[in-house]
């Protein structure tokens, strides 16, 4: 299912806001912290991003916390392997990089078989006053998989 909206022509946004379901994952992916940590800043490069800074937990008994910090944002996950499923937030800025090209990775790397995604557009910026509007951001992309 996809969902666009439509919104003022004279309306950019500042930001791209995806979060991304990732389920039926191989749970040795998900409780690998180096594999979770390679994967995320290897994502961030495949979109076009550029990384600043990382930090990456292992939980015990299982389970893998992370961040990427990017210039043009960040990118986020949470593992549950015994689910195998994995929770990410992808939030970049400006044109430059693609969040749903690190969606795409991901759902690879993280061997999903089944995945979705909801894209937000945050900050939306009136074009032709350089304002930013105040309104909740939008749904731009919805699609299950």
């Amino acid at each position: 299912m996809e969902i666009t909206n439509n919104f003022n022509v004279t309306d950019e946004h500042l930001g791209r806001h995806v979060l991304a379901e990732f389920y039926d994952c191989d749970p040795n992916i998900l409780n690998n912290k180096d594999r979770i940590e390679n994967n995320m800043v290897d994502a961030a490069i495949e979109c076009g991003a550029t990384v600043v800074q990382k930090c990456f937990h292992m939980f015990s008994p299982f389970g893998v916390s992370g961040v990427v910090i990017i210039a043009e944002s960040h990118l986020s996950v949470h593992t549950w392997p015994e689910l195998g499923y994995a929770a990410v937030d992808l939030f970049t800025c400006g044109n430059k990089c693609d969040p749903k090209v690190a969606y795409e990775f991901l759902k690879k790397k993280f061997n999903s078989k089944n995945a979705s995604f909801t894209q937000l557009n945050r900050g939306i910026l009136n074009h032709e006053t350089m304002q930013l509007t105040h309104k909740t951001f939008e749904l731009a992309q919805q699609i299950n998989a």
